[in-house]
């Protein structure tokens, strides 16, 4: 099994064109593309970009917030506003579920 790094350590790395795991829970999950990852490392989140033409419909449908995932990609850096890296999203695997009919969360705002 491969070690995973964690957020804190991958938001302050040097994009390298690395491939990289990271494990945490889903904050938010935006237009079946855009992870926004956390494992309790830092406050901050990670942005993770998932190929949702290449990914299983079913595997998408289980990214819902809270949900606890495992990801392999490549941390790049971002082309977005407001994050330096990312990680270009390889593969998914669905650690635990997060219903969210039982298990309601709302996205917070820190600032």
């Amino acid at each position: 099994m491969k070690k995973h790094t964690k957020v804190n350590e991958l938001l302050t790395a040097t994009p390298i064109l690395t491939e990289v795991t990271v494990k945490g829970w889903v904050r938010t999950f935006r237009n079946n593309q855009f992870i926004a990852l956390n494992d309790g490392s830092t406050i901050n989140n990670i942005q993770c970009v998932v190929d949702f033409e290449n990914t299983p419909e079913e595997t998408l449908k289980r990214i819902t917030t809270g949900s606890a995932v495992s990801l392999i990609g490549t941390l790049t850096e971002s082309k977005g506003a407001g994050q330096r890296v990312e990680i270009q999203v390889s593969k998914i695997e669905i650690l635990g579920d997060s219903d969210a009919e039982k298990y309601p969360m709302q996205p917070k705002n820190i600032h």
